[in-house]
């Protein structure tokens, strides 16, 4: 977990002659001796931490280390959480799709946009299905209106190969 404190110098770690001098309520003490410094760290039974290492003179504050090294590992651990994975899901779709098939692939896809996730929608032709585009083209239109209230098209209908690909992803996402 190094990259969560930023690798501060801490206490013993400070190698420099003088500091700029921060109190743990945010009381700016001065310019002083970094050893005085230090002997206030101990008295006050603080660790001193040095925080802007690149001013000139650094400046390091008095704070409980192990309090703040926890607290900034709960924020990293709560912005991972808000930052949830988004998967993009795949359904697949034929040309000549029966009615009941269909709707179940729309479900998954209503189920997969719920959930938070990018869904790529593809028609896959076969032989002579390629010659007629439009078709593949209508079924990914049917899908993107049954499911407007859930989702927007990320990326319009596009043909690669055999096959012809959309994205949708669900409203709140950006």
């Amino acid at each position: 977990m190094k990259s969560i404190a930023r690798d501060l110098k801490v206490n013993e770690q400070i190698r420099v002659r003088q500091v700029r001098l921060i109190t743990e309520s945010g009381e700016q003490i001065g310019i002083i001796d970094t050893r005085d410094a230090m002997r206030r760290a101990r008295d006050a039974e603080m660790d001193l931490v040095l925080v802007g290492e690149s001013a000139d003179p650094p400046v390091a504050r008095l704070m409980d280390y192990g309090r703040y090294r926890f607290e900034m590992q709960q924020q990293a651990k709560e912005a991972r959480k808000r930052a949830r994975q988004q998967e993009l899901k795949s359904i697949k779709f034929r040309v000549k799709i029966d009615k009941h098939d269909y709707e179940t692939k729309v479900n998954h896809i209503r189920r997969f946009l719920k959930g938070g996730h990018k869904v790529k929608v593809t028609i896959m032709f076969r032989g002579r299905e390629r010659t007629h585009p439009e078709l593949g083209q209508e079924i990914l239109n049917r899908v993107a209106g049954d499911l407007t209230e859930l989702a927007v098209v990320d990326s319009a209908p596009s043909i690669a190969g055999m096959d012809m690909n959309m994205i949708l992803r669900p409203h709140d996402v950006v």
